[in-house]
């Protein structure tokens, strides 16, 4: 039987669908883009005219970062916000330092899969999938894992010396959402989230007085 052009066009619709979400960034249709952060965003950063060889430079990764906070781990960012030349390639970097006991704790990526190679200690990784089965594993150093794009997952350094990881991404500006700080942090309100955890209002308020931002 032969197919209808509402079917064709269907077919084709889902198709194209299929492969434009496959891809975390849009194509780049240039040699370089170089990001103007001071102009109005529009699912992404307008080019500038006129760009240097520092617009592709960041030295922020070199050295471990400070992890004397609630967590005991810090991320440090290598994405188009802080290397412009990074704008429509699709990749960006992090580096993640942890303290003895330190984790990083439940986050998604809504843009982008990430894959972690480990500079030095040993760590407890893994994700959840959608059915919500846990993906875990121990990984030392010089050992890669990787997190799919858009699950929640996690990472903890339940040694005693500090750990470090070198992370990459498939896309310039991944976005991170930790579960804790999003519900808690924001302004979901207390009815919800008690219901959400089967808890009282104290706990919740109690929750929130420990992830607030601190006051320096």
């Amino acid at each position: 039987m032969a197919k209808t052009p509402l079917v064709l066009s269907l077919t084709s619709f889902f198709l194209l669908f299929v492969s434009s979400s496959m891809a975390a960034d849009p194509d780049m249709l240039q040699d370089v883009c170089v990001a103007d952060l001071t102009a109005i965003k529009v699912n992404g950063f307008a080019c500038k005219s006129n760009f240097t060889a520092d617009d592709f430079f960041f030295g922020g990764l070199a050295n471990p970062g400070s992890t004397n906070n609630t967590y005991g781990s810090l991320v440090t960012g290598a994405n188009v916000e802080k290397v412009p030349g990074l704008n429509t390639l699709g990749v960006s970097m992090s580096r993640i330092d942890y303290a003895p006991g330190g984790l990083n704790p439940p986050h998604t990526h809504p843009r982008a899969t990430e894959i972690i190679f480990v500079l030095e200690g040993i760590l407890d990784v893994g994700f959840i999938t959608t059915a919500n089965v846990l993906v875990s594993k121990t990984i030392t150093k010089g050992d890669v894992f990787v997190f799919p794009r858009g699950l929640v997952h996690f990472q903890k350094n339940n040694q005693k010396v500090p750990a470090a990881v070198i992370s990459g991404f498939n896309s310039q500006l991944p976005g991170t959402q930790s579960l804790a700080l999003t519900l808690f942090t924001s302004a979901v309100p207390d009815n919800v989230l008690t219901k959400t955890f089967q808890i009282g209002t104290k706990e919740v308020e109690k929750i929130r007085s420990k992830l607030a931002p601190k006051k320096s």
